[in-house]
């Protein structure tokens, strides 16, 4: 009986531990309010940049401070717009505040038209290569060393944060979804990411930033963490956040991801395809997906809702099976990737789609990747500010 009633209260204070309350930058204010005052700031932010009910610039606005810019990235502001959807530059209703879109034509932030010396970047990431927060991270940080600005991340989250898989970008195929030579999948939270920029020097002529990081209290890397905002319109989920990672791939494709349904990032399919039990037919939903992949047409494939934490809880690993067994089962296999070849892009390197139509195994798919991923996991070890896995 004593032993079972310590092995509750073991179990018991795991998921305690598990549970605790993260306290994200933004809500650290005692860290860093006092280095505001009689700057001239920029928020780069969205929806996610929140300090417990409160946006971040509603909080600094009406605690005194002076928010002249608000930079936004893909997704906008309030983060309602589509993925690939041209963000206008507009000015903030509530706050009366500019926001200069960091997504389309200017990726960059020209500071030579903004009087600042201060830029706080709190945007909730999901840990992947091509989420293109990191690529707007970068671009920031690298405005800001050129003109002698100071970078302030909020650290957040990363709800992929408890493991490091996929193929490291090979960097003749940097794009806006792929800069850095990092797997895709990275375990960073975005404030260690932003110090990796730094450190390795991947700033435009090796130029750094001067950078500091509010960390979280409560944070360590073996933590699921759910979020409470969604960080864009079609990942509305938890399980569609485990799964990105994996079906984000199918981009590069004809195949649909449910854009377009109410499980975007949860299901897989194609009319033709000759596999699946599960059914759907992608239309137009305004603001999240107006024209998706296969409009009106049924696809066949799966949902995979149902075992997208349970998979991930056992194995903690960047899933290549899915693309493996569609491109197996689809009857005209070269079209299986789109004539943009943007499939490479999004894997960071050419030779996995190459495999992929040699028939190779996952297990010799994976072995090709290991020797560069050790490497990065090396290179991580330096700028972690939390426990790891």
């Amino acid at each position: 009986m004593k032993k079972a009633l310590l092995t509750i209260l073991f179990l018991l204070a795991g998921v305690f531990a598990a549970s605790a309350q993260i306290i994200v930058g933004a809500e650290r204010t005692e860290l860093y309010f006092d280095q505001l005052e009689g700057k001239k700031i920029a928020v780069c932010g969205n929806q996610s940049s929140r300090v417990g009910n409160s946006h971040l610039v509603d909080t600094l606005v009406n605690s005194g401070f002076n928010v002249v810019t608000i930079f936004c990235p893909e997704h906008g502001f309030r983060g309602n717009a589509e993925a690939g959807a041209h963000i206008n530059s507009s000015v903030d209703e509530k706050t009366g505040i500019p926001i200069v879109s960091l997504y389309g034509k200017n990726k960059k932030p020209d500071l030579s038209q903004h009087n600042i010396n201060l830029i706080i970047f709190d945007i909730q990431d999901v840990g992947c290569r091509f989420y293109t927060y990191i690529s707007t991270l970068h671009y920031v940080m690298e405005a800001a060393a050129e003109n002698d600005v100071e970078v302030m991340i909020l650290d957040r989250p990363n709800p992929n944060g408890y493991f490091v898989d996929g193929p490291v970008l090979d960097t003749n195929l940097r794009s806006f979804v792929g800069m850095h030579p990092i797997p895709v999948v990275h375990g960073m939270t975005i404030g260690e990411y932003g110090r990796m920029i730094n450190g390795e020097q991947w700033l435009a002529n090796g130029v750094q930033c001067k950078l500091q990081v509010v960390p979280m209290d409560n944070y360590d890397h073996n933590m699921r963490y759910e979020l409470p905002i969604a960080p864009s319109p079609n990942l509305q989920t938890a399980e569609a956040i485990y799964l990105y990672p994996s079906l984000c791939l199918f981009e590069g494709t004809p195949i649909s991801i449910g854009r377009g349904t109410k499980t975007p990032f949860q299901v897989f399919g194609h009319p033709q395809l000759t596999i699946g039990d599960y059914f759907f037919t992608p239309m137009p939903i305004k603001g999240v997906s107006e024209n998706p992949p296969q409009k009106g047409l049924q696809c066949r494939g799966y949902n995979l809702t149902d075992i997208a934490t349970e998979h991930l809880d056992k194995n903690n690993s960047f899933n290549i099976s899915y693309i493996l067994n569609a491109y197996r089962h689809f009857p005209d296999k070269a079209k299986f990737f789109n004539a943009n070849l943007f499939f490479d892009k999004l894997a960071g390197t050419r030779q996995l789609r190459k495999d992929i139509i040699a028939g190779k195994s996952e297990q010799e798919i994976r072995a090709s990747w290991q020797p560069k991923l050790q490497q990065f996991k090396e290179i991580r070890q330096q700028y972690l500010l939390y426990p790891d896995f």
